[in-house]
């Protein structure tokens, strides 16, 4: 299933009778936030549901594994995402 920030604004206003645009503008405060944070090194705890951080990935040389060509590749950061003990629980029926 995927699901997009304007299917997460209309299940928040089914759900709770609330008003589309000050759902909309929280989600995208939340977002923003979250993605703020994460641009600074910190780390994003939802308890209950999982830790958002960065990871470091050093510069390297790798290869390129269509023509065998060595492609430098730059020190780079990526999203890590480690589930809770609760939704890994969840997700798996225990």
């Amino acid at each position: 299933m995927i699901v997009n920030k304007s299917d997460i604004i209309n299940l928040v206003s089914k759900t709770n009778n609330l008003n589309i645009s000050d759902i909309e503008y929280s989600i995208k405060k939340i977002i923003d936030y979250m993605g703020s944070n994460l641009y600074q090194g910190e780390r994003i705890e939802i308890r209950g549901f999982g830790t958002f951080s960065l990871h470091t990935h050093q510069s390297r040389i790798a290869r390129n594994p269509k023509t065998g060509e060595k492609i430098a590749l730059e020190r780079r950061n990526t999203v890590h995402f480690k589930p809770s003990k609760e939704l890994k629980s969840r997700v798996n029926n225990i």
